[in-house]
């Protein structure tokens, strides 16, 4: 069993920090353990530096450094903390991903969207698909555990990611980059917005019409496009000239 999220708490208002926190003890999904409270970036990286936790609840704007500059600072750590923003100000949403957070929340936080931010750390930190043959996921704020050898394909779509198996169809709150990199060799990108298992593929043929290539996936006999950019390392994948 994976141990607890631990959560370091940063805010320069106490009353938003308490607000977290009762949040926090509202969570079912992941465990977690809460680390410790901070109420200024310099503050946070004492405590950091001392005991890395694996998560950051971070705002934006405090006196001094604001969360944006200590989000940077924390990709010259080691073992850095994945970060998740809580602002009352939903304009630095872009800088936010400028420097990797995983998520950004909007004040008052709502409990279902700080338990999906909380999943998909979760899932970030779950051991890659060579240690064993699950793929540990985030749908609606609740971790799944979905067998590789279920998998069929991965798209991404509007605001979420579908994952295709052969009973059902999921929908994830993470980003298809995030899954790609916990997938491993049998999965193959196709596309910038799907990711198809080996396994599944039957066949790739050019679609009528002039609308370029598409793979064939068992046993539902979907078909996938493959973009131009991914054509070649699609054919050379599938052993093909």
């Amino acid at each position: 069993m994976a141990a607890p999220l631990s959560v370091l708490i940063v805010d320069d208002e106490p009353l938003a920090r308490l607000r977290l926190r009762t949040l926090l003890g509202a969570v079912t999904q992941p465990a977690l353990v809460i680390a410790g409270e901070a109420g200024s970036a310099e503050q946070a990286m004492a405590l950091v530096l001392r005991e890395p936790p694996d998560l950051l609840l971070l705002d934006v704007r405090m006196p001094g450094r604001g969360g944006l500059a200590l989000a940077a600072a924390l990709h010259e750590l080691p073992r850095r903390p994945a970060v998740v923003f809580v602002s009352a100000h939903g304009e630095h949403a872009l800088e936010a991903f400028d420097v990797e957070a995983v998520d950004y929340l909007t004040k008052p936080v709502r409990l279902e969207r700080l338990q999906a931010a909380l999943a998909r750390v979760a899932a970030r930190r779950a051991p890659p698909p060579a240690s064993g043959p699950l793929l540990v996921v985030s749908e609606r704020g609740r971790l799944r555990r979905v067998p590789l050898a279920e998998v069929l394909y991965l798209r991404a779509e509007a605001k979420a990611v579908l994952l295709r198996t052969l009973a059902e169809t999921i929908s994830l709150d993470e980003t298809l980059a995030e899954l790609e990199q916990r997938l491993g060799a049998g999965f193959l990108r196709i596309h910038r917005n799907a990711i198809v298992a080996r396994a599944a593929v039957r066949a790739l043929e050019p679609r009528d019409d002039d609308e370029g290539w598409a793979v064939r996936i068992a046993p539902g006999d979907e078909w996938l496009a493959v973009s131009r950019r991914q054509l070649a390392a699609v054919r050379e994948a599938l052993g093909e000239s």
